[in-house]
């Protein structure tokens, strides 16, 4: 917006406010100026939809000073707290409620000389302050203006609920204390009255993590990639969920590629004696690739890591919900 020269400006607002001619051929000067009503009184200073809430970075406020409609405009609060107005420079209005913000613009005012007994108007018609972010997998991940108390599962409601992926692990952190987090475990029956349904509260950040990835190629039914946030997935359930091995798999040669710090690692797993109950099942961990292969080709030995890892790549994607 293009202000007037400064000179111009307070040649203007010295015209209006102290010769007392303004909007509507009425004076602002004296108490039947401030406490006069009908046509021509001035606003309320409470014209904000949550006077008491504190206004922080990232809101976005309509400002006008009655009388002098040069001076109303909308600006934003930076990351220092602070706004720039017309005539009084960067004004510091985070931590504050609207009203007490409207009193140190209109001191700022009245102090430059800028106008003469000034009433500011503040209202909040952006408050990122009452803004819940949540991002992760969800429909749709994004900023979420919330009134009143709320809790997780409305937040996710309205976001359009889970996506394929999602896993029921959700973390929760405050503005108020960002160094701590809030893990947060649904259960599968998740229901509003659960403990775990918890209050989110404005200025969190809420994050649903992507459930944990499983691999299983080679010589089996339907070679896929299993998201499941089950934390018992097991080598018989991959291979069940994978359409079981086909009668041409080399059982013996069944190898698991784990992923750790030092490099991928092969383990190998005793497939025949797991499915005829001879020795226990064995726990598979997140990105694990289980490879089983055929008795027609060389067993993994012969197969780089690197190949099995580029056929797990290709694979479809399946979410297994308990």
């Amino acid at each position: 917006m293009a202000f007037p020269c400064l000179d111009c400006l307070r040649i203007s607002l010295s015209f209006r406010h102290f010769v007392g001619f303004g909007p509507g051929g009425f004076s602002q000067r004296g108490p039947s100026a401030r406490e006069g009503s009908g046509h021509g009184s001035r606003p309320s200073s409470t014209a904000n939809s949550s006077p008491g809430a504190l206004l922080g970075p990232g809101d976005l406020l309509d400002i006008s000073v009655y009388g002098v409609p040069e001076l109303s405009q909308k600006a934003r609060i930076n990351n220092s707290g602070d706004v720039y107005l017309p005539l009084i420079d960067y004004v510091h209005l985070g931590g504050l409620t609207p009203e007490e913000a409207q009193s140190v613009i209109e001191k700022r005012l009245s102090d430059g000389s800028f106008v003469n007994n000034p009433h500011v108007v503040l209202f909040v018609s952006e408050s990122s302050s009452s803004t819940v972010t949540l991002i992760g997998e969800v429909s749709r991940p994004g900023p979420y203006n919330i009134a009143g108390e709320r809790h997780l599962l409305d937040l996710i409601s309205v976001a359009g609920g889970f996506t394929d992926k999602a896993s029921r692990a959700i973390t929760v952190t405050h503005r108020s204390d960002p160094a701590h987090t809030i893990a947060v475990k649904l259960p599968p029956d998740f229901a509003p009255s659960d403990p775990n349904n918890v209050v989110v509260e404005p200025g969190d950040t809420v994050v649903v993590k992507h459930g944990p990835v499983f691999y299983v190629v080679g010589d089996v039914g339907k070679p896929s990639a299993f998201i499941s946030d089950s934390e018992n997935l097991t080598i018989l359930k991959a291979i069940a969920l994978a359409g079981g091995a086909n009668k041409t798999a080399s059982m013996g040669g069944t190898t698991i590629l784990r992923r750790t710090p030092q490099g991928t690692q092969q383990i190998k797993v005793p497939l025949k004696k797991i499915m005829s109950a001879k020795v226990q099942d064995m726990p598979m961990q997140s990105e694990d690739i289980l490879f089983v292969p055929s008795s027609t080709r060389k067993v993994v030995a012969a197969r780089s890591a690197e190949a099995v890892t580029q056929m797990a790549t290709a694979l479809t994607l399946v979410a297994i919900r308990p």
